[in-house]
């Protein structure tokens, strides 16, 4: 889990560092031209994704160390589910929308077709993967607490809330 998330901050930090090697062809023109434009606002979402990215890999850490203390493993609970729904939720996203456009059931802009792809079959299938990880560290982590029932708790609210949240960040069309 832990290598999961530090690997996946690596092209964060990359695209805002201002590279762009392997993005022309896997992620949308319109990303791209955020980051040879050097967009401000853009360039401190990815440091900020990469630096989320990096504390997801310490959670796995964490996952793996503990259990914690009663408060800590129940944080850890909450955070690990919540992160494994919106992880999961974001790429299967992905895959959907690949599946419908090439299916005609859905059209997308022509400028995205090209990399249409690298979403149904990369970026979806990994965001999924790092869902299904956090997913099985936070239920390592919970077989392995003193008091479960509270960690259940925690990891319900998580995981709810992750869900509630990307519904009404879909529903507001910014996701």
């Amino acid at each position: 889990m832990a290598a999961w998330g530090f690997a996946f901050a690596v092209p964060s930090f990359y695209w805002a560092l201002g590279g762009t090697a392997g993005a022309t062809t896997t992620i949308s023109p319109s990303l791209v031209r955020l980051i040879e434009e050097g967009v401000t606002w853009f360039v401190a979402t990815l440091w900020a994704t990469g630096a989320l990215k990096v504390i997801g890999g310490l959670l796995g850490l964490a996952l793996a160390r503990g259990p914690w203390g009663r408060a800590a493993d129940r944080l850890l609970q909450l955070a690990a589910w919540g992160a494994a729904v919106l992880l999961f939720w974001h790429g299967a996203a992905f895959v959907l929308q690949g599946v419908l456009a090439g299916s005609g059931a859905l059209d997308l802009s022509a400028d995205f077709l090209p990399v249409l792809p690298w979403y149904t079959y990369l970026w979806g299938p990994w965001f999924m993967a790092g869902g299904l990880l956090f997913a099985l560290a936070a239920r390592t982590h919970l077989a392995r607490m003193p008091d479960r029932r509270s960690g259940v708790v925690a990891a319900a609210v998580g995981g709810t809330g992750a869900l509630l949240l990307s519904a009404a960040m879909l529903a507001a069309g910014i996701g």
